[in-house]
C-alpha cells in the first residue's frame, strides 16, 4: 500500500512525504542502534528517562485510520503473511477481518486511552508502539483495566486472567505489555498538548494519566525478555512507520535503572 498523506512530526511541521508500505515484516538488522541512543548512553535514573524522551519524541505520526494498515505489517504472523497475531488471544487471524463485529480484530490500546484521556487523537492515541491487534470482545473484556496478577480466566483468551480492576496477559506477552507501557511513560511527558503519562504501583487508575502496577510490570519484563517477534516489530515501526524505537526492547536494562 502507498500512502501520500503528509505525516506530522512531533516538535514541528512535517514535510510532504510519500510513504510506501509493504505487507511483509522487515528483516533488516537494527544497525546503528547505539548511535540512535548516543545521548542516553552512560546515564541512569531520571537523567536517562529525560534523555530517552528527547530521542523517541522525534517520530512520524500516523492517523488512526493508518493504524489499521500499519498493524497488518507490524504484527504479521511470521508463519502466514495473510494473518496477524492477536496480542492476548495469541490467535493467528486474517488481516482482512479487521473491524468492529464479533470475532473481528480491532486496535487495542495497551496503555488504555482513558488513562490520560487521549482517546484516538493523533499522538498517544495512534502510537503503534502500544497499539496491537486483538479480538473485539477480548479487547472489550480488558477494557481500561490496569495490569496485575490474578483473577479468573478471561473468556475467549485462555492464559489471560482478569478481575474487576486488572488484567493479566498470557505468559508469552507479559514482557511485551510491560515494555509498551515503559515506552509510553517515557515518550509522553506532558508536551505535544497531551498528559504526562506515568507508571505507578496501583490499579483502578481510571482517567488519571497513570498506569499500573509498576512492580508487577518490572517482574514481567524480567520474566519475558524481548523475543524475535517483538524485536522485529520494533524495527518495522522504526523502518517503515514512526522512525522511532522502543528503548526497552533494545536496552532491557534501562527499565530497572529508571523505575527500580
Amino acid at each position: 500500500m502507498t500512502s501520500t498523506t503528509a505525516f506530522a512530526f512531533a516538535g514541528g511541521a512535517a514535510p510532504t512525504t510519500t510513504t510506501t508500505w509493504t505487507t511483509a515484516p522487515t528483516t533488516t538488522a537494527p544497525g546503528g542502534v547505539d548511535d540512535y541512543y548516543r545521548d542516553a548512553l552512560g546515564k541512569s535514573g531520571a537523567t536517562l528517562k529525560s534523555a530517552l524522551h528527547g530521542i523517541v519524541r522525534n517520530q512520524t505520526r500516523l492517523s488512526y485510520d493508518q493504524v489499521w494498515e500499519a498493524l497488518k505489517v507490524t504484527d504479521e504472523d511470521p508463519a502466514n503473511p495473510n494473518n496477524v497475531v492477536l496480542l492476548y488471544s495469541g490467535r493467528s487471524q486474517a488481516k482482512s477481518t479487521n473491524g468492529g463485529d464479533a470475532n473481528d480484530w480491532n486496535r487495542e490500546h495497551v496503555w488504555a486511552k482513558s488513562h490520560g484521556d487521549f482517546g484516538t487523537a493523533t499522538g498517544p492515541g495512534t502510537d503503534v508502539h502500544h497499539l496491537r491487534p486483538e479480538d473485539v470482545s477480548v479487547n472489550a473484556n480488558r477494557g481500561n483495566k490496569d495490569f496485575d496478577a490474578g483473577g479468573s480466566v478471561a473468556s475467549e483468551a485462555p492464559g489471560n486472567y482478569t478481575d474487576g480492576d486488572s488484567w493479566e496477559p498470557r505468559n508469552a506477552v507479559k514482557g511485551d505489555v510491560a515494555r509498551m507501557l515503559f515506552y509510553m511513560a517515557v515518550r509522553y511527558e506532558g508536551g505535544d498538548g497531551f498528559a504526562n503519562l506515568e507508571l505507578n504501583d496501583r490499579v483502578s487508575n481510571g482517567t488519571q494519566p497513570y498506569h499500573g502496577r509498576s512492580s508487577v510490570l518490572l517482574r514481567w519484563h524480567a520474566q519475558d525478555p524481548p523475543d524475535a517477534f517483538e524485536k522485529r516489530r520494533n524495527q518495522v515501526i522504526f523502518d517503515r512507520f514512526q522512525r522511532n524505537r522502543n528503548p526497552f526492547i533494545d536496552h532491557p536494562e534501562w527499565a530497572s535503572s529508571i523505575w527500580s
